[in-house]
């Protein structure tokens, strides 16, 4: 916090509590940024990632109280109390680091649509509509702080790009939890077309039908992290080498969902321990060595 110049102790009481929210509930990203990033974008981030997962929390348990969360942010952002420490520490890196307020608008709208009346996807372009209304948002409101005044057009293309491969390996290494939750995301045009029911794959049945299914969602997260290659180069300097190891650490997860084949309908695919540790480890030392 001295690096990014967040002082006063009430503040800095707020961005901690804002680093206590995310450890506990997104380990990995937590490590990666105290690790990787620039000092400097550190509290602004791991801020971000906690307002994004307030929200995301919010749309998912209480959606009936999205309108009210919509009032205390913009409270927040606009400099005015809240009672919240994760929404004053995110009001406060929002005024620092310049990022437009629509991105943030544009998040909450999501979540009051797209994620909080989710019924799954007919087509790929519901996924698409999807990826715009809510993914790409939630993902800027935080990771677009590392940009002063937000992400330009290149920016912000090159973030979708990321958030189509992360949000393509998270669908498929998290499939077995979302069934059992009533929660299908794989379109349901892409069932059709490989004969396959939406019972079968409650069932975590291994029949042809459903191995060709999988294959094809893994070709496709597959096909959107080679286009995600290159985002590290947008970043700023200071967040590349977490956008390297966050990158190779959903190339490990999609490798082991690759292995489980159908048993990753009957049980989630995380990442493991030694694995992201030895990813962060490298990646530690390619930056410390530039």
């Amino acid at each position: 916090m001295t690096a990014a110049a967040v002082t006063g102790a009430g503040l800095r009481s707020d961005y901690t509590a804002a680093a206590r929210r995310v450890l506990r509930r997104e380990q990995a990203p937590y490590l990666a940024l105290r690790l990787l990033a620039a000092p400097p974008l550190v509290p602004y981030l791991v801020s971000g990632l906690a307002f994004m997962n307030l929200v995301d929390d919010v749309a998912e348990q209480h959606p009936d109280r999205l309108p009210e969360l919509g009032e205390r942010v913009a409270a927040a952002l606009g400099g005015g109390r809240s009672a919240d420490p994760v929404l004053r520490a995110y009001g406060h890196a929002v005024r620092t680091r310049g990022l437009p307020g629509e991105w943030v608008t544009r998040f909450l709208a999501g979540a009051a649509t797209a994620e909080a009346g989710f019924s799954g996807f007919g087509t790929e372009q519901d996924y698409q509509r999807y990826l715009d209304a809510y993914s790409l948002p939630g993902l800027v409101v935080f990771s677009g702080l590392q940009y002063e005044g937000g992400p330009d057009r290149e920016q912000a293309e090159g973030l979708r790009r990321f958030v189509d491969a992360a949000q393509r390996v998270d669908f498929l290494a998290d499939l077995a939890g979302d069934l059992a939750a009533g929660r299908l995301c794989i379109p349901r045009e892409r069932l059709a077309e490989f004969g396959v029911d939406r019972a079968e794959l409650e069932q975590g049945r291994d029949t042809a039908g459903v191995r060709a299914l999988l294959a094809d969602q893994r070709g496709r997260a597959r096909a959107a992290l080679t286009a995600a290659a290159d985002v590290s180069g947008l970043a700023a300097p200071g967040l590349r080498p977490v956008l390297r190891a966050m990158t190779e650490l959903m190339a490990h997860q999609l490798a082991a969902v690759e292995r489980a084949g159908p048993g990753a309908l009957r049980r989630d695919v995380g990442y493991g321990v030694l694995a992201p540790l030895r990813i962060l480890a490298r990646a530690r030392r390619s930056a410390a060595t530039g």
